[in-house]
């Protein structure tokens, strides 16, 4: 080989180590630990001991730290365990740790869809008056209760138990074994299901709470009538009695025009879903023709609440119409009286008979409430249905089904005069531009 192409490859070899050797010198993030060396006096330790020491280090702040947390956690777990003994402090919850539980599996419930039992038990006093048979049935309880099962205590005497994804069937067949396991023990028992029932409504109901005491649990009260206030009742006769004098003109001449340009009645009458699921009759000015059939609006209104509504494209496409537009049923008075809600003048009686109130959630329909979701059922069973509501004022045509039904439970957890006084002030200002009726 030529040397002086090897002396000149030789060269090359030299040049390019140095110009490695001064790149890797340059290297951020040695520089970085090198810098932190010469801070922390370490000067003379070598990138890579710098290195592992920092990942020790991060190791060790990372470990302390889960350690921590796990401490919070056990910490809450011991604060929300009732101690009724030395191994159930972990196993029977105290009144307000269960009614948390509760509300937390409603919710879970709602979002899977599956049922959520609860039974409600009271060991009988006079056949078995000690504490010890109290506590022997306790024992029972959890030697039968499954590890997903929440058991709570809300008197000395009074247990209650939460059986997740559990259908009637289901605590029908848990009463029978646990009555072969009390050991003779006699005791009363209560079931309920949810959505079907309120839970909280047969807690409160039990001997051992009053009517009035509320239990405060992540924004809601348990035991109180949800969607009431004391002068609600008052307000509503006051407010619809002063309604039907200063709209009686209004109502005589939307009479007229019905009786003259429609044969038929005057006023609708339609069965709807109210308060507690319990079906009522419904008055509204009649709108549309006596023959008009409810098939549009049967698969209308089920394709609105699985999502599959249209946007209504005389609003610019970009709002949903939760009214039908164009429905053929409807009258050319009917068209009118729809688009000034004075077709809704009628539910004043309603209101004076107390199937109503002014200002709560719009009544279903019955076969609308066939196709709610579990949790839909909330906005039926939890307050008394108004002529209008939160979700006509701030979310009209402007929401998802499944918001408007939020928007209506949000009501009934904080319905109060000021908020039923808002909502009746701001209704007349959209009834005024004709927002979302027709």
């Amino acid at each position: 080989m030529d040397t002086r192409f090897a002396g000149d490859l030789g060269s090359h070899a030299q040049a390019g180590d140095s110009a490695d050797t001064q790149d890797l010198s340059r290297d951020p993030v040695l520089d970085s630990f090198q810098a932190r060396a010469v801070r922390e006096g370490t000067a003379g330790v070598r990138p890579e001991e710098s290195l592992i020491e920092f990942f020790r280090t991060r190791r060790a702040r990372a470990s302390a730290a889960r350690r921590r947390r796990n401490a919070r956690r056990s910490a809450v777990r011991a604060e929300e365990s009732a101690d009724i003994g030395t191994s159930e402090a972990t196993q029977i919850l105290s009144e307000a740790s269960f009614l948390r539980t509760l509300h937390r599996e409603e919710r879970r419930a709602d979002r899977s869809h599956a049922p959520l039992s609860l039974m409600l038990l009271r060991v009988d006093a006079k056949a078995t008056p000690s504490a010890a048979s109290t506590e022997l049935f306790a024992r029972c309880l959890q030697q039968r209760k499954r590890e997903t099962d929440y058991i709570g205590r809300l008197a000395d005497d009074v247990f209650v138990v939460l059986l997740p994804e559990t259908a009637a069937e289901g605590t029908r067949h848990f009463d029978e074994r646990l009555r072969h396991l009390a050991c003779g023990i006699d005791y009363a028992s209560r079931s309920a299901t949810y959505p079907e029932d309120r839970l909280e409504t047969m807690l409160a109901a039990h001997d051992g709470l009053s009517s009035t005491r509320e239990t405060e649990v992540e924004g809601e009260s348990f035991g109180r009538p949800r969607g009431g206030y004391a002068l609600k009742r008052t307000i509503d006769l006051i407010g619809a009695i002063l309604i039907l004098l200063l709209a009686a003109p209004i109502m005589l001449v939307t009479a007229i025009a019905i009786a003259l340009t429609s044969p038929g009645p005057i006023v609708f009458r339609q069965c709807r879903i109210g308060e507690g699921g319990r079906p009522f009759v419904f008055y509204k000015f009649r709108s549309m023709r006596v023959d008009a059939a409810d098939d549009i609006h049967r698969r209308y209104v089920e394709d609105l609440i699985k999502g599959r509504a249209i946007s209504d494209p005389s609003r610019g496409g970009d709002r949903l119409a939760y009214k039908m537009n164009g429905d053929p049923r409807i009258t050319s008075v009917g068209r009118w009286i729809r688009k000034t809600s004075i077709d809704e003048l009628p539910q004043l009686w309603n209101v004076l008979k107390g199937e109503m109130s002014l200002v709560g959630p719009r009544p279903p329909l019955p076969y609308e409430a066939e196709n709610y979701q579990s949790w839909h059922l909330r906005r039926v069973f939890e307050v008394k249905p108004g002529m209008t509501g939160l979700w006509q004022v701030e979310g009209r045509s402007r929401v998802s089904f499944d918001e408007m039904v939020r928007m209506d439970i949000q009501y009934a957890q904080n319905c109060s005069l000021w908020l039923d006084l808002r909502i009746l002030a701001r209704t007349a200002w959209v009834v005024l531009r004709c927002e979302g009726a027709g």
